[in-house]
């Protein structure tokens, strides 16, 4: 049954908060994919293997400045996230779906 996180932090010391509040503060920052994976305290050899890559593969993603849509949501799934692509406007914010219909038909 899932715990609510704040029933989780009642179990942990002040110095556990404090570094979970970190790690936080930094996932809803804007951080490039090789700080994104250390963040969330994993190794480049981890992901290539949750890609079924090399290394070495892993190492020249993160260091790409473009890439296809598919293979930064194949990332970001290996890493336990959901890919989100929005576009932003002085009028709002508009969450661009159209990527994700085409990953539900592949």
């Amino acid at each position: 049954m899932a715990r609510k996180f704040k029933e989780l932090e009642t179990g942990m010391s002040a110095d556990a908060v404090a570094a979970s509040d970190r790690v936080y503060n930094q996932l809803k920052g804007t951080m490039a994919l090789e700080e994104l994976r250390d963040a969330l305290r994993m190794t480049q050899q981890e992901l290539a293997r949750a890609l079924n890559v090399d290394q070495s593969a892993v190492s020249k993603l993160e260091h790409r400045t473009d890439m296809y849509v598919s293979t930064l949501r194949r990332c970001i799934a290996a890493m336990g996230g959901e890919l989100e692509i929005r576009a932003t406007f002085p009028q709002g914010t508009v969450r661009i779906d159209q990527f994700e219909r085409t990953a539900a038909e592949e």
